[in-house]
């Protein structure tokens, strides 16, 4: 199920690549939906307000680390795309080993760090105990989370987006059986939804697992491949650091935005991580369809062809406007409605102030498209630096907007802190594509030059 995207049509390799990712995306926010669903409705709104609370912390945690494993799966891609077993079995290695290391140093780290943490971000005394119970397992759980996560990239970069889909999916059924019962027989709590998540993203790393050792003798490592090749495991680190650094710049942003959040009250943090949830629900299109642009460069670069790579940024931002008109004028009339799938108490001051967010995120999907499309891009081209300052650029607007929204105890302030980030880092990442269309055309006339000559 391995698939070659050096050849055929850009478009149509490129959303044959996104549509099984988008479905297993749907149902990874899904499985988490269920959790805020499922305490909201048993638990109450303050042990959804605990739960949301922690959404900007698992990002800046477990962010890093898919930003990690996905870096460290590009040069898989190019080697893949070049035609070379050895070096794509030794790059699988080499990443496995870095995982494993980096997963140890962020649970421990974490875990200790936690208290302070929570602290920093005014979390309120009303849920600060739900919040810090959920979080301890979510970090306890690192290790699972790494290890979907690197191997759902390893198949990726083959290109393979399917069977980590199907194991996705049946993960999500399990959170969800796992859910009722931690939460509605044993009275677990908002801690009881984080084992659920857990156990869940744990089986389907194993799941994959078996998988590759049963269907992927590409994948089949031998003993001398997991000799450390430090120039190699240096490459994969320079690639997958700064896309590390990129995912917790952004989060930094987040917590902020989160941090000026939780002064309004535990009322304005149910609206807002309800709404955040329905959103992070719609925008998996836009995920997807970076995590293909990834795959679809790495391998196209590996295989010499930035010829096919312009006509893929081209595709892939034209399918991913369509898709943000669409869905943004759906959220803008419907999406309040949504609401009422998490909560059962205050439903309508909490709908309203969902609604207020929705409409904010809405109207700016199409730089959130740009955002996804053209930073998975380039670092498929192997540029880490670069997309890493349009992280930056996330953060000087997010955070920005939530200390001047802060200052003002402004909900409408902080609703507008992501769309902020997504125009500066949109612009800034088009300007960078540009110029790396310009560098490469210059060196291609210059090769042609040289060969007449």
């Amino acid at each position: 199920m391995e698939k070659d995207m050096t050849v055929g049509s850009p478009g149509r390799a490129i959303l044959n690549f996104t549509i099984p990712i988008f479905i297993g995306n749907i149902f990874q926010q899904l499985y988490n939906m269920a959790d805020a669903v499922i305490v909201g409705k048993f638990v109450g709104p303050q042990a959804l307000a605990a739960v949301g609370s922690c959404g900007t912390i698992m990002f800046l945690i477990l962010g890093f680390l898919l930003g990690l494993t996905a870096g460290f799966t590009v040069i898989t891609s190019q080697y893949f795309g070049a035609g070379n077993k050895k070096a794509v079995r030794q790059s699988v290695a080499s990443a496995a080993i870095l995982s494993a290391a980096i997963s140890v140093i962020m649970t421990v780290g974490s875990m200790l760090a936690m208290k302070q943490i929570l602290a920093w971000m005014n979390t309120p005394s009303d849920i600060y105990g739900e919040a810090y119970g959920y979080i301890m397992v979510i970090c306890g759980g690192i290790a699972a989370q790494v290890l979907y996560n690197l191997l759902a990239s390893i198949l990726r970069a083959l290109g393979n987006s399917k069977v980590p889909l199907y194991f996705l999916v049946l993960a999500a059924f399990l959170n969800v059986v796992l859910d009722l019962v931690f939460i509605i027989v044993f009275h677990m709590g908002a801690a009881g939804a984080a084992f659920a998540t857990v156990i869940s993203q744990g089986v389907s790393g194993l799941l994959c697992l078996v998988y590759i050792g049963k269907k992927v003798p590409e994948l089949h490592l031998k003993k001398e491949d997991w000799k450390i090749n430090w120039s190699m495991a240096g490459w994969q680190m320079k690639i997958g650091l700064p896309m590390a650094l990129q995912y917790s710049i952004t989060a930094v942003g987040t917590i902020m935005v989160q941090a000026a959040l939780n002064t309004l009250g535990s009322l304005a943090v149910a609206g807002f991580a309800a709404a955040s949830k329905i959103e992070q629900v719609v925008t998996q299109a836009y995920v997807a369809l970076g995590t293909a642009m990834a795959t679809y460069c790495a391998q196209n670069t590996g295989a010499g062809r930035f010829d096919r790579i312009r006509q893929g940024f081209g595709a892939s931002t034209l399918i991913g406007c369509i898709y943000a008109v669409l869905t943004g004028a759906a959220v803008i009339l419907g999406g309040k409605y949504l609401t009422i799938l998490f909560v059962s108490e205050q439903v309508n001051e909490i709908m309203h102030l969902a609604d207020i967010y929705l409409k904010c995120v809405a109207v700016t999907f199409i730089p959130l498209a740009v955002v996804n499309i053209y930073r998975n891009g380039i670092q498929g081209m192997g540029y880490g630096l670069l997309p890493m300052l349009a992280g930056v650029a996330e953060l000087i607007g997010r955070g920005s907007v939530a200390l001047i929204s802060a200052s003002r105890g402004s909900y409408i302030g902080t609703c507008m802190a992501s769309p902020a980030a997504w125009i500066l880092a949109g612009g800034l990442l088009l300007i960078m594509y540009f110029g790396i269309v310009y560098a490469k055309n210059r060196e291609e006339k210059r090769k042609k030059a040289v060969r007449k000559g």
